[in-house]
């Protein structure tokens, strides 16, 4: 009988293992490698002060019939887990050192995940099943022992394994020596099933008899090769030696660390790999057959091998490239863009002629949400390339380009190299995602290892710190983003090729809007034309109210939650009348076909519970006609009910309608920006007071403008000592955002000029560019940008730089049309555009200036 003391849980958690048996009173090593024997070994077993107190059930996986499917073996052993050895990071890989209790019998599975849960029914060893009396029993206890006894004669008894053996049969008593036997000397697996399915004694050592005699048989046969018995005792050695489990290697299946030395082996002939990475990958493969399975370094280096034969060395695809169906792709994918889609194209046209170009490294800089993302996309598709993104915003770490050194915990390769194992191609379409949010720390600077990634000269030999072998790059076709080129480093600039994608114009946003977000929204939503009419009208009553930016994602927003809306106005028309319920997705079952059977053995069947779950689709529109006045037509009146009051009015009479007032044009990496800057004089100290987080380039035009003004006060007819006990005080909104750079200069001086002279600036006019103490008003950038900004906002006149003129070949006539474009040399033209009757008497003086200015150079 069982010993009495044993006595175990009603209900335990399920360790399954597919090649292995437990037996009562013996001790096995099992490999953790499915999810749901990790996720037990992570709720159950991670703490050590747990492991002693733990009762699992010890299952195995048996194959169904005819080689179909797999079951669980309804007998089963309660073991205790010893120890737990393994790594959680970068993959979990855990080995198990459990000790066999007692055998019980399957009830039922009470759980399916995380891990499996049943109860089971514990179960005694018997006595006398078969009519056998105590004599009988005793006599086939005599015999078994005394053939156990033949064959430790044979072995070496200085084995830790033989002296197991030797132990068991002298010590253990009747109901638990077939079970140490049979622990021992190993066996098929339907054999091993068959002494743990024996609950009667006398039938347990009738079944193990005659493993043990086939095993002495096989012993004889090695001896009586002589010239093979030494090599022959060396790897019986070494067998019992990891634990005792088999007492010769002849007799059981190839263990899992012996199929997967062997599959490693397959997988580095069939990789291709080159010379110098074939040779590593043997020298590696070499080492890890030396090594036990719960070794640390065995995990660590297996998961290097499986990196090396997982990578595209020789694998790639064949690029399509057709200029023809790379138009129709792009025009088709992004509207507008014309100069954007345009240098692609030539790019592509290269590409096609040559059939290779290792340059240029292509880098789309604009703001969020116009479409740099989506391009990178549509080069994949067009070359026939597969895609990979890489973000790399908040990235500060160099190692998470070039990867860790294997000698460190949890170390792992770099993101490009991990992105090519994913892809599984030499010769992908990478976008390297937010490269101006490239930070740098302690741990190196990731612009700087990105420097030998992006250079074509030098990636045919990029070396990972992980993979230690140089890899080629050379194919692969890099693309970046970013959404401004300040914080990119100079060397890393200038491996790329800039390509700005500047914010879209108000008639590009509507028919974006009409072709592309619409139909997007109206699919995701359930929807259709049939149900939602929004007129382009309405799509450009939401950009004008309801948006302030460069891209359309806010516009796609508000779209949706119209769509929203409607959605549910057509649920509440069908409530009550007939199911309208969405189509869902079924969940697959993580592990298909783990479990089938009886009543003790539970079946996962996903198809079957994918028909269970599968829900009609929606009504027909003609039913939907007789609850609901179909289409449902957006107007004015429903876009203010549903996103609430405009947000945004159109322009900015109502701040310039003061003196001190005036308009200024800035440029972020998010579009253009309109920025009113107000200033006031109070009693005081003589001084100018700035606020509004400025930087010192600002701060400087401030002060540039105010000499030039004190310089011509007595033309701008102006009291002679303005400033006297008096102090100007200049702020620029909104106050919690910093602003610097090189464009604010005439926006100073008009606003001084306003305030001194108590005349307000024209309502509708903004302005751009910076001035010099002689009064000569400099280029600057982004005015593309800045005139879709000004249009944004309703402003009708801008007041540019006359050497930006160039840069109005990038406006779109529709804008040029609804605005006019002043061009100004000196301050007096700004000022005399920017006033209603201008000064008269500062033009002729600037004028006679800029003539030197011209004649000198």
């Amino acid at each position: 009988m069982a010993p009495s003391h044993i006595s175990i849980p009603t209900k335990l958690p399920l360790l399954v293992v597919s090649n292995g048996v437990l037996f009562p009173g013996s001790t096995i090593r099992i490999p953790v490698t499915t999810v749901r024997n990790v996720n037990l070994v992570r709720s159950r077993l991670t703490s050590d002060s747990r492991l002693s107190s733990t009762v699992i059930g010890i299952v195995t996986k048996e194959p169904g019939k005819d080689g179909k499917g797999s079951t669980i073996h309804e007998i089963g052993t309660a073991g205790v887990v010893v120890q737990v050895t393994g790594t959680s990071w970068p993959r979990p890989v855990y080995t198990l050192l459990v000790t066999g209790l007692c055998r019980f019998r399957l009830v039922s599975i009470i759980q399916e995940h995380p891990y499996l849960m049943a109860t089971i029914k514990q179960l005694e060893d018997l006595k006398n099943v078969d009519g056998e009396d105590d004599a009988q029993l005793a006599e086939l206890v005599a015999e078994f022992k005394e053939t156990a006894q033949k064959l430790i004669d044979m072995l070496d008894i200085s084995v830790p394994g033989v002296a197991k053996l030797k132990t068991a049969v002298e010590q253990a008593p009747s109901q638990q020596l077939a079970d140490a036997v049979a622990a021992l000397i190993g066996g098929s697996l339907l054999e091993r099933l068959q002494v743990l399915d024996a609950l009667d004694v006398g039938a347990r050592i009738r079944v193990t008899l005659p493993l043990l005699l086939r095993h002495i048989q096989k012993l004889k046969d090695i001896q009586e090769d002589k010239s093979e018995e030494k090599e022959k005792k060396n790897v019986q050695m070494i067998r019992l030696s990891r634990g005792g489990r088999n007492l010769s290697p002849m007799l059981d299946p190839p263990d899992d660390g012996d199929n997967d030395i062997t599959d490693l082996a397959e997988r580095i002939k069939s990789a291709n790999m080159p010379e110098e990475a074939a040779k590593a990958a043997n020298k590696e493969l070499s080492r890890l057959k030396r090594m036990a399975p719960h070794m640390p370094e065995y995990s660590t280096t297996r998961n290097y091998l499986e990196l090396l034969v997982d990578l595209p060395w020789s694998s790639s695809v064949k690029e399509t490239c057709h200029i023809t169906k790379a138009r129709s792709d792009l025009d088709a994918d992004h509207y507008g863009l014309e100069k954007v889609k345009r240098r692609v194209l030539e790019y592509l046209a290269v590409r096609q002629l040559r059939g290779d170009l290792k340059g240029p490294i292509l880098c789309f800089v604009g703001p969020p949400g116009v479409g740099k993302t989506s391009i990178a996309k549509s080069i994949a598709t067009t070359l026939g390339r597969p895609y990979h993104r890489m973000s790399l915003g908040g990235v500060s770490d160099q190692h998470d380009i070039r990867g860790h050194r294997r000698t460190y915990v949890g170390a792992m390769p770099g993101r490009v190299i991990q992105g090519l194992r994913s892809v599984k191609v030499k010769n992908p379409v990478m976008l390297l995602d937010e490269i101006d949010k490239l930070g740098s720390g302690i741990h190196g600077d990731p612009g700087a290892a990105l420097l030998e990634v992006l250079d074509p000269e030098q990636n045919s030999t990029f070396t990972d710190t992980y993979l230690n072998l140089p890899f080629d790059l050379s194919q692969v076709l890099f693309v970046a983003t970013a959404n401004s080129l300040t914080t990119i480093p100079t060397p890393l600039l200038d491996r790329m090729e800039v390509i700005n994608v500047p914010g879209y114009t108000q008639e590009e946003k509507v028919m974006i809007g009409h072709l592309h977000l619409l139909p997007k929204q109206l699919r995701e939503h359930g929807l259709s034309n049939d149900i939602l009419n929004m007129p382009k009208e309405v799509i450009a009553t939401i950009i004008g109210e309801y948006t302030r930016e460069a891209g359309v994602r806010t516009l796609e927003r508000k779209i949706g939650a119209l769509c929203r809306a409607v959605a549910v106005q057509v649920a509440e028309s069908t409530s009550g009348k007939g199911e309208t319920k969405t189509p869902q997705e079924v969940e697959v079952a993580e592990e298909q076909a783990d479990l089938s059977g009886d009543a003790n053995k539970v079946v996962v069947t996903a198809e079957g519970q994918a028909k269970e779950q599968a829900l009609p689709q929606h009504q027909s529109t003609t039913q939907l006609r007789e609850h609901l006045e179909l289409p449902i037509v957006v107007d004015q009146k429903m876009i203010h009910n549903i996103l609430g009051p405009p947000i945004f009015q159109s322009g900015l009479a109502g701040r310039v309608s003061v003196p001190g007032v005036a308009v200024g044009l800035a440029w972020t990496p998010v579009g253009g920006e309109v920025m009113v800057v107000e200033a006031s004089r109070s009693p005081g100290d003589s001084g100018l007071t700035l606020t509004g987080q400025l930087g010192s380039v600002m701060q400087e035009s401030a002060k540039i403008a105010l000499s030039w003004v004190r310089q011509h006060a007595y033309l701008l007819q102006l009291e002679k000592d303005f400033m006297k006990d008096e102090e100007i005080h200049m702020h620029f909104p909104a106050g919690a955002i910093s602003k610097d750079g090189p464009s604010a200069g005439v926006t100073i001086l008009t606003v001084l000029v306003s305030l001194l002279s108590s005349r307000c600036v024209r309502p509708d006019v903004a302005m751009t560019g910076e001035i010099t103490l002689n009064g000569v008003v400099l280029p600057v950038g982004g005015i593309k940008e800045k005139l879709l900004a000004a249009h944004r906002a309703g402003l009708t006149t801008v007041i540019i730089p006359a050497a930006n003129k160039k840069d109005l070949t990038d406006i779109p006539n529709s804008i040029l049309n609804e605005i006019e474009v002043v061009l100004v040399n000196t301050a007096g033209e700004v000022l005399t555009a920017a006033f209603e009757d201008g000064f008269p008497d500062i033009v002729p003086e600037d004028e006679a200036v800029m003539k030197t200015l011209r004649s000198k150079l």
